[in-house]
C-alpha cells in the first residue's frame, strides 16, 4: 500500500469515526427529548388520573344525594297536588 493510499484510508477512517460521532451525539439529544416528553406525559398522566378520581367522588356524592332530592321532589308534588284539589273543591 502505497502512502498515498494509506493517506486516504486514515482520511476515510476519520470522517466515519466523526459521522459516527456526531451521529451519537444527535442519538443522545434524540434520547434527551424522548426522556423529557415522558416525563410530560407522565405529569399528564397524573393530573388525568387525579381528575378522574374527582369525578369519581362526584358521582357518588350526586348518588348519596339522591335520595334526598327524591324525597323533596316528592314532598313538592305532593304539596302541589293537595292545592289542587282545594282549589277543586
Amino acid at each position: 500500500m502505497t502512502d498515498e493510499e494509506l493517506k486516504q484510508l486514515i482520511a476515510s477512517n476519520a470522517k466515519a469515526i466523526q459521522a459516527a460521532t456526531d451521529e451519537r451525539v444527535e442519538l443522545r439529544l434524540a434520547v434527551g427529548r424522548l426522556e423529557e416528553n415522558i416525563g410530560r406525559i407522565d405529569r399528564a398522566i397524573e393530573q388525568l388520573t387525579t381528575l378522574n378520581q374527582g369525578i369519581v367522588r362526584l358521582l357518588a356524592s350526586l348518588d348519596d344525594d339522591r335520595p334526598t332530592i327524591l324525597r323533596r321532589l316528592m314532598s313538592i308534588e305532593n304539596k302541589v297536588d293537595q292545592l289542587l284539589d282545594q282549589k277543586q273543591e
